[in-house]
């Protein structure tokens, strides 16, 4: 295996009082993909907040790379420079084009030349078979397309990491398998994912890794094979029974 590209230990986070990470211990070794699981309000979004450092932490320490994201010293704006997140809504600018969205973080955040910019994010564009809707504003897409435009602009600042927060939640049903197979095809790449995810088939294909939480817990984790088909936690066991009534 890899060394470990992400190191959380010991995380806790609070909101008013209610815990709602405990003792967190998780690694992401480079090239992986792993897939959070667990009911809503288990702690994955909160979990993937706290990498970005969206939220703060009350214990404990997360390392990407050498690099201690939980030291108050740091420099979060470039930290999170090496992080791509996308999240469930797109958050796309309205009053821009798909390429105006894309190369903004580069030209921005990192100072790349238009040019440059322009020229990667077309050929991610391409990668993600939107080339054709470069110019084209959000409000003429689907919903699977402009999913698939908020990954290239995760993309298109070259992170280290990669953060997906249900990002096929809000899309109809017949839309999530284009995004998916995005993701498939940047795990092939050889890209490293944390992801929270209810799509319980992908995270079969796909993940190195599985953890089910529950309560702000890790109750289980393991290959994708162990945890899915022959899970040891009672808590794992009922919610995949769950998921599994409701298909």
């Amino acid at each position: 295996m890899s060394e470990a590209l992400l190191r959380i230990r010991n995380l806790r986070k609070q909101y008013g009082g209610k815990t709602v990470l405990e003792s967190i211990d998780l690694d992401v070794a480079e090239h992986q993909v792993v897939c959070l699981i667990g009911g809503s309000g288990s702690g994955k979004s909160t979990l993937l907040r706290c990498v970005d450092l969206l939220d703060t932490v009350d214990d404990g320490t997360i390392h990407l790379g050498e690099t201690e994201l939980t030291d108050p010293r740091l420099n979060a704006d470039a930290a999170r420079r090496r992080i791509g997140v996308v999240f469930q809504s797109y958050n796309l600018f309205p009053h821009m084009s798909v390429l105006e969205n894309v190369t903004l973080a580069p030209r921005k955040a990192h100072g790349i030349p238009r040019r440059e910019a322009e020229q990667h994010a077309l050929e991610l564009l391409e990668r993600l078979g939107l080339a054709e809707k470069a110019r084209d504003y959000p409000d003429r897409l689907s919903g699977g397309q402009q999913q698939r435009v908020a990954i290239a602009r995760a993309l298109a600042t070259k992170p280290e990491l990669l953060l997906f927060d249900e990002i096929t939640a809000a899309l109809d049903p017949e839309l999530v398998g284009e995004v998916l197979d995005v993701v498939t095809d940047l795990k092939q790449r050889g890209l490293t994912i944390l992801m929270a995810t209810h799509e319980m088939g992908f995270a079969r294909h796909a993940a190195d890794q599985v953890c089910f939480l529950e309560g702000g817990v890790i109750r289980e984790r393991g290959t994708a094979e162990q945890v899915l088909s022959e899970p040891r936690h009672p808590s794992t066991q009922r919610f995949l029974a769950r998921v599994l009534e409701h298909k």
